[in-house]
Parts: C-alpha cells; sequence; structure tokens
C-alpha cells in the first residue's frame, strides 16, 4: 500500500532559498543588497552571508538606514510590497544616488510576496518606474523548526486589531494555497473567530479560481483539487478569540527566555557576561573586508547573539518544559556530560581511545551548550525571584483564576508606586479587561491617570490605542457589554455570536476547565503545565476538535481516556459536542468539508492503483493537523500543541502555522509604540 507522504516544511525553505538565489543570480556582476529591516532575519533564515557573496552580493544595508552607496553600478532591493512606506523609500534612494553623475547604476526590485498596484503607482508618481527592473520573491511561510511555519509578519497583531488592514489575511489565504497546491487540499476547514472565517472565505474562493483557471483533466497529476492523503484538516484560530493567553507571563523555559530577552527568527540577543563570548571566528558574520569595522565597545556592553532551535540539542530537551523543572534538568545533563568526559581515564583499548575522541566534538559541543543554557536559566531565576515578578505573578494568577478583580487593585497600585515596568502594568490591567469584560468606569479612570502621572502624559495615546485593540475597556463601553451570555450563546450551535463579541472568560473557565489546581510540572498529564495551573483557551479550543474524549473526561472529572483510533474518527466531526461550549468564544464559527473535483480524484485513484479515493489509508497512516494562528502566537501555546501531538502516540502530527510569534510584551509595545 502507498504511504502518503509526511510534509516536510524543508521543502518550503528550499523553494525560497531557490527562489531568492535565483533572483541574485538574475543581476549580473557584484550588487549591493539593501534589505527592509524586517526581511533580514527571513532572508537570514533561508541563506549565510557568504552563500549571498557567491552569487555577488558585495554589502548589505538596511532600507531603513538610508545609507545604500555607489560602491557597485547594481543595487538590489528586497522589501514587503504592501508597504506604501517601503516604495517611498526605494524611490528616495534610487533617485539620492542618481544624482550622483560619476555612477550610472542598474536598479532592481524584489517585492515580497508580490507586486502591488500601489507600490508601482508610487514608483512612477516619484518618476522612477522606469529606471527599476521588477520581479517578485514569494516568500510565505518560514520554517522556524520541522513543526513551525511562521509568514514572520511581525505587525500582523496591529495590522488586524488595530488599523482594521485585511492585508494579512490574504497574505495567509496564500500561503496557506500554496500549502494546498502542494499537498492536496485541506479535507475540512475547521475555524473559531471572525478573522479565521475570513481567512477560510478567501482560500475557498482561491480554490474555486484554481478550478477555473486550471483544466485539472489536462493533468491528473496535479494534486491542488484533490483532497490531501497526508493533511487531516486546517484548524484556524484568530487571535482575537483568546487575548487573555499572550497576556499572561510565559513560564516555559523558551518563554521566558523570550519575555526577558526577546527571540527573533531563532535568535536571542543576549549580553556576553551572562552566556559567555562566542568560541573562536564566525564565518558566517554578516561583515565583510570592504566594510570597516565596528566601533569598539567596552566589554560589558558586548552582545551575543544565540541560536535557539532543534540543532542545539540540550535546548530541544528544555524549551517546551516549565522552567520550575529546568534546574534540576540542567543538573543531570551536567553530572552525565562530566561522567562522559571522565570516562577518557578509565579508557584501556585503543579501540576505547577511538570511540572516545569521536565522541569528543559531540561532548565540545554539548558543554558549550550547557554553559550557555545555564548562563540564562541563572538571569531567569534572578528575573523571577524579583518581588515584582512575584507580585505581578500572583495578581495574573489570581484574576485567570477568577478571583474578585477589584481585590488586585491594591497590588497593581503598588506596583505602579515602585515604578514597575509600563508594560508590566498595562497587561495586568488588560488581563483585568478581558476576564471581566472591561474595567469599572470609575476604576479604569482611576488607574489611567495614575499610568498618566507615573509614566508620563505621552501614553494617553497608549491608553487609546488599547482601547481600540479592545483590550483596555470600560465596563459601560458598547463592546464590553456585548460579552455572549446563555441567552446569546446558547441553544443555536456554532456561529451564534453577534459579530464584536467578546469571549466570555468566566463561562469557559468551568466548561472547558481552564484552571487546574493540581497541575505536574514535573511529569505534566494536562496543557495547564506551561501556565503552571492555566490550560490556554485557545489550545483547549484544538482539544474540542482532536481530543473530544480526553477533554469531556477532564471536564467531568470521569476515569479513563480515549485511545487513538477514536480521537481521529472524532477529529472527523469537528465541533459536533462542544457547539454550546465554543459560542461563547469570541467570534464566527465553522466547519468547511473540501471535496476534490471528481474527475480529479477517479485519475488519482487511476494512478495510485486502487480504489477508495484514499481515505482508508489516511487513517492508516500517520496524519497531520494544520493548526494556524491568525494574528500570532506564543512559544508556550506552541509547547502545548506538542505536548498534544506527543499524547497522540505518533498516529498524528501537529504543523504549526502562524502570521508571528507574540507574547504580551509586543503587544503592549505595539500599543507603546503605536505609529502608522
Amino acid at each position: 500500500m502507498h504511504r502518503p507522504p509526511e510534509i516536510n516544511t524543508e521543502e518550503d525553505k528550499a523553494q525560497s532559498r531557490k527562489d531568492l538565489l535565483n533572483l541574485l543570480e538574475g543581476v549580473r556582476g557584484k550588487k549591493n543588497l539593501v534589505l527592509e529591516k524586517s526581511l533580514a532575519g527571513p532572508i537570514g533564515l533561508l541563506v549565510k552571508f557568504s552563500t549571498l557573496q557567491e552569487y555577488g552580493v558585495d554589502k548589505v544595508f538596511l532600507l531603513e538606514n538610508s545609507n545604500v552607496d555607489s560602491s557597485q553600478r547594481n543595487v538590489v532591493f528586497i522589501a514587503r510590497g504592501e508597504k506604501l512606506s517601503n516604495s517611498q523609500a526605494i524611490a528616495a534612494q534610487i533617485k539620492r544616488l542618481q544624482r550622483n553623475p560619476q555612477a550610472d547604476h542598474e536598479f532592481s526590485i524584489f517585492w515580497v510576496p508580490r507586486r502591488t498596484l500601489v507600490s508601482d503607482k508610487i514608483l512612477e508618481t516619484e518618476a522612477v518606474l522606469g529606471d527599476v527592473n521588477i520581479s517578485e520573491l514569494p516568500l510565505h511561510f518560514l520554517p522556524l523548526e520541522k513543526d513551525v511555519l511562521s509568514l514572520e509578519l511581525d505587525e500582523s497583531f496591529s495590522d488586524l486589531y488595530l488599523y482594521k488592514d485585511p492585508t494579512v489575511l490574504y497574505l495567509s489565504a496564500r500561503a496557506l494555497m500554496r500549502m494546498q497546491q502542494r499537498h492536496g487540499l485541506f479535507p475540512r476547514i475547521i475555524g473559531k473567530g471572525d478573522h479565521a472565517r475570513r481567512v477560510a472565505d478567501l482560500l475557498l474562493r482561491m480554490r474555486a479560481e484554481l478550478a477555473v483557471t486550471e483544466d485539472s483533466t489536462d493533468d491528473p497529476a496535479i494534486g491542488g483539487l484533490t483532497p490531501s492523503t497526508s493533511i487531516e484538516s486546517l484548524i484556524i484560530i484568530d487571535r482575537g478569540v483568546d487575548l487573555l493567553t499572550p497576556l499572561l507571563t510565559q513560564l516555559t523555559y523558551e518563554g521566558l527566555v523570550d519575555e526577558l530577552f526577546g527571540i527573533q527568527q531563532n535568535q536571542a540577543e543576549v549580553d556576553a557576561s551572562i552566556v559567555g563570548s562566542a568560541p573562536g571566528p564566525q564565518s558566517s558574520s554578516a561583515t565583510t573586508t570592504s566594510q570597516p569595522p565596528p566601533p569598539p565597545r567596552s566589554a560589558h556592553s558586548v552582545k551575543r547573539k544565540i541560536q535557539l532551535d532543534a540543532s542545539d540539542k540540550l535546548f530541544d530537551q528544555i524549551r517546551d518544559t516549565n522552567f520550575a523543572t529546568v534546574g534540576s534538568m540542567l543538573n543531570k545533563i551536567a553530572r552525565r556530560l562530566e561522567s562522559d568526559i571522565e570516562s577518557r581515564h578509565v579508557a584501556k583499548s585503543t579501540a576505547e581511545l577511538r570511540e572516545f575522541v569521536n565522541k569528543l566534538p559531540g561532548l565540545q559541543a554539548e558543554q558549550q551548550s550547557l554553559k550557555i543554557h545555564s548562563g540564562l536559566a541563572e538571569e531567569i531565576i534572578k528575573y523571577t525571584r524579583s518581588d515584582l515578578f512575584r507580585q505581578g505573578l500572583k495578581i495574573q494568577q489570581h484574576l485567570a483564576a477568577g478571583a474578585d478583580p477589584s481585590a488586585q487593585h491594591e497590588g497593581i497600585e503598588e506596583l505602579i508606586a515602585r515604578e514597575a515596568s509600563l508594560p508590566l502594568v498595562l497587561r495586568l490591567l488588560c488581563i483585568e479587561s478581558c476576564i471581566s469584560g472591561g474595567l469599572r468606569p470609575r476604576d479604569l479612570e482611576h488607574f489611567k491617570r495614575s499610568v498618566l502621572q507615573a509614566y508620563g502624559y505621552q501614553h494617553l495615546l497608549t491608553l487609546d490605542i488599547l482601547e481600540k485593540f479592545q483590550l483596555l475597556q470600560s465596563r459601560a463601553s458598547t463592546n464590553a457589554l456585548m460579552i455572549p451570555v446563555a441567552s446569546m450563546a446558547g441553544g443555536s450551535g456554532g456561529g451564534s455570536n453577534l459579530p464584536g463579541t467578546k469571549t466570555n472568560y468566566t463561562y469557559l473557565r468551568k466548561a472547558l476547565n481552564l484552571i487546574v489546581d493540581d497541575v505536574n510540572e514535573q511529569n505534566p498529564d494536562d496543557i495547564a503545565y506551561v501556565y503552571s495551573g492555566y490550560a490556554p483557551l485557545s489550545i483547549r479550543l484544538v482539544q474540542c476538535i482532536l481530543q473530544k474524549k480526553q477533554l469531556l473526561t477532564k471536564i467531568k472529572g470521569g476515569g479513563g481516556g480515549g485511545g487513538g483510533a477514536s480521537a481521529v474518527s472524532s477529529a472527523a466531526q469537528g465541533w459536533r459536542g462542544f457547539e454550546d461550549i465554543v459560542s461563547y468564544a469570541r467570534g464566527k464559527t465553522f466547519d468547511e468539508i473540501q471535496k476534490g473535483d471528481e474527475k480529479a480524484v477517479k485519475a488519482r485513484t487511476m494512478l495510485n492503483g486502487h480504489g477508495g479515493g484514499g481515505g482508508g489509508e489516511r487513517r492508516k497512516s500517520v496524519s497531520t493537523v494544520v493548526v494556524f494562528f491568525v494574528g500570532g502566537v506564543t512559544y508556550t501555546e506552541i509547547a502545548a500543541l506538542r505536548f498534544l501531538a506527543k499524547q497522540e502516540g505518533g498516529q498524528r502530527n501537529i504543523l504549526i502555522c502562524t502570521t508571528s510569534i507574540i507574547n504580551g510584551n509586543r503587544m503592549m509595545d505595539a500599543a507603546i509604540d503605536g505609529r502608522r
């Protein structure tokens, strides 16, 4: 029997790399490369600077710095085509270079992921459209890990919930459509939230357009019009359905590294005094001999970029664990390493010595990794043991557990008086607002005054933006009054929510068992371990689809759990059994079944040499569920989904896709720095 292919995310990476290098190869001779700042990291994931040099790149500049020089005749710009500011910045730099009479330049623009009419219009208005060669660089999903794909749209949360810009939805649908064209149609599209519904509608429309433009009968090998044999379903979750989860402090190791240092494209920039200096010269450095060396810096200010991905085996072991267990894990690894290194003294024969020498490079790499993560863990321990952190975490956990919000106000006021960081204070106020359907009007006005007096009146705009995000509201506001209650949410099943309703955490806390009192952080048996007692609502919604029996057992407090076979059969039922519960969450609920073109399905059946349409095959092999987050996902949610995948016992893989990686600090920064 033919085994359906597993989704290989490295194929997407290889194709994107090939597209980029082919475009660079098309520009003859040496060239200077000008990158939009937000694309520098994603392109760094695809190719090393040494590879760019092989394809003629001399220097790399950032578009935002406006400092490209005339050292090379060819100048290549790579930027996102949807951002108007990029077109204006590129036009300004082209005109500046053209004013140099001694240089004759050739300009090329690679728009990511597509060329737009608006970008052409701006270039035409600036009178430079005829001077540039324009191509498209279709960068969509970038594999951060084998099970994580990201569009790396860092501003997607602001674009969707502040500026109401639908571009993110189109780019999401476009990326998912490319996945369908490669692996076949998603047999089922299930989702929650208004933005999720719009992405699904765009996806269905793109599929219909493809069916019209391509005559599938001419090429029966085309898989885009037949249901996938490797993908079981697509689950789309709108970030707006669960705004609480990213506001809470992440408590996994990777989550806390992200909270404290920030992780961008699998790298964290950390002070060298914490993790030590980099071992030896790095050949992949992006500096060239033609560029001046960086100015000297004091040892204390030197930053080092740490790679945080599965290539670091030690990090891969501890990344998804609750931080409370990381110390003991690092101690065990340190003792094992010490034992392995000491084994050289007991090696007697030549064969034993040769075996030790072969293991030595791996041991040295693991020892270096242990040094890095021990340093990071020590810094995180200092952070988590501070009074401000503990008080903030205590308030968060009390609010999430349903304690009286007014009883937490004194603690928040104390944090303001002690000059705690503004993002921490704002996160606590937003958490109360999300859970309670807004703050009482007098309490909201009191905290607004306190924030403005303590942190400056420039944050009047910050508070206004948080209100537009629907993160910080008064209970008297229209949106806050639209939390679904029994008379609104019950009875009619999925899709009964009115547009703009907010998630009723008070009801869902009990209905989906969001608070787990006796959580086992050492050997977890529930996703609540990632927040030390709180189960992310977004992942509970995924469980409503994938693990119905297990979730019902937790909710009802019964004994026993469902096996893998029952989990697969229940997954084919979408939201069934949870329609009323899910209707208490914000936004539309939907469940679409996609059937392939009849002729294409028959053609594939004939090519496979058997009947049955592949449905039985899919159940006998490892299937993949694609979970896509519109608006961003946190590292703790990724850890929780990996935990679910482990519970499936190898019968189902979960591929996590997102518009970006998000956390509470980034949400607050979007409000604090909210400028267009």
